[in-house]
């Protein structure tokens, strides 16, 4: 349980401080709007650092589905541990995006936009092209996944090893970003996305795009899948 818990309040951190990075720059009447890309890249991979330091001893700080079936893939985990893991991630970004809802509450609703609004909390791509949009998910997951699994005692790592964590969080987001956001987690997006359909107060002009919404939550696990098959093939 302690390590459900530790998912659960790291995935919530990971969102509230990743999010909230999107929805200090991107929403009317924040005083940091418009501040920039290098912020929100900056922003994110501090959002994915913070909570490691603080749970990686306890869950090894996966806080995205695509990760935990990574690790159990090559055998850092127990397969039994996996639907729980993925259910705490899952509810920790809904709670996660909830809090930020109630925190930018007065900025969401001086926003027009109702994709500016929905771009604070899921990702979309700048194109929309399936195969490509895919792709772009696939890739990203595929450079984190495979890079986690190379640092040493990836499962208890602690200390300098969340600085790489930190590294290739703001390395995918400075080379895939522009193409669909980097959610590379399901987590992050899919988890957020319902928070925003179902409690975000701009009324009447919701979209989730749940068209788009099933490739963050797929392309992430296929990538995964591949990054461990290929780490197990050469190590």
């Amino acid at each position: 349980m302690s390590a459900y818990l530790a998912e659960f309040i790291g995935t919530a951190m990971l969102v509230l401080l990743g999010d909230g990075v999107c929805c200090n720059v991107n929403l009317e009447g924040s005083g940091m709007k418009g501040s920039g890309v290098v912020h929100i890249l900056i922003g994110w991979g501090m959002a994915v650092m913070v909570p490691a330091f603080s749970f990686g001893a306890m869950s090894g700080a996966h806080f995205n589905p695509a990760v935990t079936i990574g690790a159990a893939m090559r055998g850092g985990m127990s397969w039994g541990l996996v639907p729980g893991y993925i259910i705490a991630q899952m509810l920790g970004g809904f709670v996660g995006a909830a809090i930020l809802i109630v925190l930018y509450g007065d900025q969401i609703k001086a926003t027009a936009d109702d994709a500016t609004i929905r771009g604070c909390f899921a990702t979309g791509p700048s194109i929309r092209n399936t195969v490509n949009n895919f792709l772009s998910e696939f890739v990203a997951t595929f450079v984190l996944v495979f890079t986690l699994a190379s640092i040493p005692g990836e499962a208890g790592a602690s200390g300098v090893s969340w600085v790489l964590v930190y590294g290739v969080i703001v390395a995918c987001g400075a080379s895939f970003g522009g193409l669909t956001g980097y959610a590379m987690n399901a987590a992050r997006d899919a988890a957020p996305r319902f928070a925003y359909q179902v409690l975000a107060p701009n009324f009447g002009k919701k979209d989730p795009d749940w068209a788009y919404g099933w490739i963050p939550v797929v392309a992430p696990i296929c990538g995964s899948v591949v990054a461990s098959l290929l780490y197990m093939a050469i190590h």
